[in-house]
This record gives structure tokens, sequence and C-alpha cells, in this order.
């Protein structure tokens, strides 16, 4: 077992840079448990500490294509509406958590969801991000949004 630990700044210079690196180790790497702890002084930030296995893929072995939209992807009305409610949704799961809301979804999970709109659990593998946990811990919730909206 590795161990990484990462540094969230949250002013608006350094956050998303942040995010998105910690999303990639986060889709390259296999999480096995992780602590975070939020780091209140002059430059507030949240520490996060994973423990984690790198993903080995065979010689001849690639990775499956998962969905995955590109930002620049423009959303109908509807696709918005359920953006929001996701983005509501995943703001409330974070906070009974005490977790930051990227741990629960990035934004562009949640874009992509929106896009995708898959009609079962299992169809959120399909989605990048997506694995076995979070499908686990959060897919019948996500679901239920997307039947509702």
């Amino acid at each position: 077992m590795k161990v990484q630990l990462f540094k969230i700044r949250l002013s608006d210079e350094f956050i998303y840079a942040d995010q998105n690196v910690l999303d990639r180790f986060l889709q390259e790497n296999n999480i096995l448990k992780y602590e975070t702890a939020f780091v209140k002084d002059e430059d507030s930030y949240w520490s996060v500490v994973l423990y984690y296995e790198e993903l080995k893929l065979q010689v001849n072995e690639s990775k499956p294509k998962k969905y995955s939209v590109q930002n620049d992807t423009e959303l109908s009305s509807d696709e918005i509406k359920i953006l929001d409610s996701l983005k509501l949704w995943r703001s409330e799961k974070a906070k009974d958590q005490k977790l930051p809301v990227y741990f629960i979804a990035t934004n562009k999970e949640l874009f992509s969801i929106a896009k995708y709109k898959p009609a079962k659990k299992e169809e959120l593998l399909e989605i990048k991000g997506f694995g076995k946990h979070k499908i686990e811990n959060y897919g019948e919730e996500i679901i239920e949004i997307l039947e509702m909206v």
C-alpha cells in the first residue's frame, strides 16, 4: 500500500488546478482508504491523505473507454436542470459526510451524468471517474435524481 498527500487550496487561483491533479490521481489509482482534514490558517486548505495501489494493466490490456464530456460541451435546458439537481444533492451529501464535494463527484462527472443520463446503476460504470465504490455509495440516489428531473 502506498500513501500520497494532497493539499487542496481554496483560493480561486489554485482550487481548480489542485482538484484536477487529485481527480487525475483518483482515476489512475485504486484508493484503499482516505483521510481528510480542513486546515484553517492564513491560507485555508483541505489536506487529503490517500492510501492506494497503482492500477496495473497487462501489456496487451487497455483501459476500457468511459464516457466523459468536454468542458465546452453545451447542455440542453433539461440537462442543466439535471446538473443543478446533482450539484445540490452533492453539496448536501458532502456536508452530511463532512467531505469536500469533489470526493462525492467532480463537476466533470456530474456534467457527464447529466449528458449521458444513465438509467440504472450499472450504467454509471460508463461514466469516467465512477467505479464500484462511488456506485455502491451514491448510485441509487443519482439514478433517483435522474428519474425525478
